[in-house]
């Protein structure tokens, strides 16, 4: 009985080794190695972003995920039941984290889980922190056995840590990346695709937290981001930042932006905003000033629209630079009272005069000979704004972008009729404000704004971005008297624009004062002032546009505020890219005339 016994106990013992052995070896097996093999994600190291000249603007340094095996922390590993804490106290302080908060992530509810992300993107720094910690308490373990290596599972993985030299230098431009990694806003989430590459995996048997070197691991290697180069240039981004922020300190305004664009090719010099953000500390960010407000804020222009009205009447044969156009003091349209900006006489003024003195009342007058009726008038005027870019993107694909607003003709109130001429009725953002100066710069011809110049693969082979959209928009010989008619804005001692003259330059631009529409309440508070203009006039390589929003101190007059901007940061651009003057003599072109 004995000996039947045991035989069948072999018996029974011999037919688990061979289910465990010969059936469900490769089940098993595969639990085993699920157990001893640990795999991680190896991150892509990020492309760059640099400007024009090869200068970095947003670059990536070493860094480390500090990361842990949960299982290596529980009593039957530690053999104390305290371990989680124990750890934590000594991480928290080094990693900046609430203590609860690691604990809580080094005592999991699922007790199988063999892997943990602490904190990301660390400084070699903290990781030196830590190792030098982990070593001192295995060094103490192996003298006292009573002590026991709390920090034998916590790890790191090599990772990287997004950096922006210069501070907040462009930071409406690049963006930044977020604690995924992954682009939170501007050019960084635009174009995250080509700077993020493409992460690769290791894995590897580990015993105890650490490599098992004779094992061998597998390893798919992480490709690298693609570098992206813009169109900005550092230097002049710097001139135009400052320019605006001292302004808008110094006049407590609620905002402003500075644009800074190359005529002929539409690529973006500079594109300021302030105040703005340090993207290497998003703690102190607030979250208002982190978008792009040059491209994302929607405003009425005002008297800097004006030329689009003029370029509408010149282009359509109804009026000349020297057309007479009386200008009364007050003008009745509908149910309508308007007025300019000062009170005044009778003016007797050319249609140049019109402009110089930006008078609403006169460019009322002049865009009324558009049609033979007010409506057919607002339909002409329409299609020349839909041609300057108004209502409408504007090519660059930014996050965040406004179109702006332009109804139909059709749907324009009573008014609105005659408002929308002078700048007021319709919104626009910085951006499409500054093309429409370009456009009449280049000729007539609108060139789609460009911020990306191309972008540089890990094979070291450039791309460059595709060729910008041309469209003309109005002839070359209208756009031509319009930049002698904007010469007289700044240049005649009766012009607005007096304070952006530049010494031994031609200088041609638009001053504008607009009633601006508090984005609170919806309604009419503040002043939106502005200035836009090219040069040289006669042979144009540069348009500088500035804008600041409700200016509380001082005076806000777009001519007085954002004409010295414009001398400024025209100045510096002119000088960086070595544009001469022409040593041509402007046309005097009439401002009034005698009845």
């Amino acid at each position: 009985m004995v000996s039947l016994a045991l035989t069948l106990v072999l018996i029974a013992f011999v037919v688990r080794l061979l289910q465990v052995q010969g059936v469900d070896a490769s089940t098993y097996a595969a639990k085993a190695e699920k157990n001893r093999y640990v795999g991680y994600t190896l991150a892509a190291e990020r492309g760059g972003i640099t400007d024009r000249n090869g200068v970095a603007l947003a670059t990536s340094v070493d860094a480390y995920d500090i990361t842990a095996d949960p299982t290596l922390f529980s009593r039957d590993q530690l053999k104390i039941d305290d371990g989680p804490e124990q750890a934590a106290a000594l991480l928290a302080p080094i990693l900046g984290q609430d203590q609860e908060k690691i604990v809580n992530k080094l005592r999991p509810a699922n007790r199988n889980l063999r892997y943990t992300l602490l904190a990301s993107r660390q400084t070699p720094q903290v990781w030196k922190q830590i190792k030098d910690l982990k070593n001192a308490l295995t060094t103490k373990a192996e003298t006292d056995k009573s002590t026991v290596n709390v920090l034998a599972g916590v790890l790191s993985v090599a990772s990287s840590k997004r950096v922006y030299p210069n501070g907040d230098l462009a930071a409406g431009i690049l963006g930044w990346v977020n604690a995924d990694g992954k682009g939170g806003g501007g050019v960084e989430q635009q174009l995250n695709k080509e700077l993020s590459g493409k992460d690769g995996e290791i894995r590897y048997a580990q015993s105890g937290g650490r490599q098992v070197p004779t094992v061998g691991s597998t390893e798919t290697p992480a490709v690298p981001g693609s570098d992206v180069e813009l169109t900005i240039d550092r230097d002049i981004q710097w001139a135009a930042q400052n320019a605006i922020t001292e302004q808008v300190q110094e006049s407590r305004a609620d905002r402003g932006y500075v644009i800074v664009q190359d005529t002929r090719t539409g690529e973006i010099l500079a594109m300021a905003n302030s105040p703005g953000f340090d993207p290497n500390d998003l703690s102190e960010a607030s979250s208002a000033n982190m978008g792009n407000a040059a491209l994302q804020d929607a405003y009425e222009p005002g008297s800097t629209a004006k030329v689009m009205s003029m370029a509408a009447v010149l282009e359509e044969n109804v009026a000349t630079p020297g057309t007479h156009v009386i200008v009364p003091n007050r003008l009745h349209r509908g149910d309508r009272l308007f007025k300019d900006d000062i009170d005044h006489d009778t003016w007797y003024l050319t249609l140049n005069g019109v402009l110089a003195k930006s008078s609403n009342i006169g460019t009322i007058l002049a865009t009324g000979q558009l049609g033979r009726t007010q409506s057919k008038s607002n339909k002409v005027l329409y299609d020349y704004l839909r041609k300057f870019g108004l209502g409408r993107y504007t090519g660059l694909g930014f996050p965040g972008e406004t179109p702006g607003i332009l109804a139909a003709p059709d749907k324009w109130s009573t008014s609105q009729q005659y408002t929308i001429p002078f700048g007021q009725g319709l919104s626009l953002n910085a951006m499409q404000a500054a093309s429409i100066y370009s456009t009449i710069a280049n000729g007539g011809v609108r060139v789609e704004p460009t911020l990306v110049r191309g972008t540089e693969g890990p094979d070291g082979q450039f791309t460059e971005a595709a060729k910008p959209e041309k469209t003309r928009v109005i002839s070359a010989r209208t756009a031509r008297t319009l930049a002698q008619m904007l010469e007289s804005v700044v240049g005649d001692r009766e012009g607005t624009g007096t304070k952006a003259r530049i010494p031994g330059y031609r200088v041609a631009g638009k001053t504008g004062t607009a009633n601006r529409v508090d984005p609170a309440t919806g309604k009419y508070r503040g002043y939106t002032s502005s200035f836009a203009g090219f040069a040289p006039a006669d042979n144009p390589r540069i348009t500088v546009y500035c804008a600041i929003q409700n200016a509380t101190q001082g005076n806000y007059f777009g001519g007085q505020i954002c004409g010295p901007i414009y001398k400024k940061v025209m100045e510096f651009a002119l000088k960086t890219l070595q544009v001469p003057p022409t040593g041509a003599k402007a046309a005097k072109l009439p401002v009034a005339y005698k009845p």
